[in-house]
């Protein structure tokens, strides 16, 4: 299957992180977010596992409280129902795989 740019679907989130779903199928989805510096993906849960890749920028990453600053080529999981969160320390891309896909962003 490919996906090409005219299919993606992208949403402005609140925080003003800009994700675009960039494909998925019924176990995995794959989802890019262009964060700008100070923009923040706030501490939550979900039943998903997920894989947390930076493309560009530096983060805070905070995975069950425990904290950690990441670069690009860096990455972090976190399994279902797991608190965590992303602060942007400056502009950047991230990369986040989910399984099993998200509904709730289609």
């Amino acid at each position: 299957m490919f996906i090409t740019e005219k299919e993606f679907q992208t949403t402005t989130l609140e925080s003003g992180t800009v994700r675009t779903v960039k494909g998925y199928i019924n176990d995995m989805m794959v989802v890019e977010l262009k964060w700008k510096k100070g923009q923040e993906g706030a501490v939550h849960t979900h039943p998903h596992r997920q894989c947390g890749y930076i493309i560009s920028g530096t983060y805070e990453a905070n995975v069950d409280g425990q904290k950690q600053i990441l670069g690009p080529g860096e990455c972090f999981y976190v399994e279902a129902n797991v608190p965590h969160g992303l602060i942007a320390l400056e502009d950047g891309v991230t990369l986040d795989i989910f399984t099993p896909y998200r509904e709730d962003f289609l």
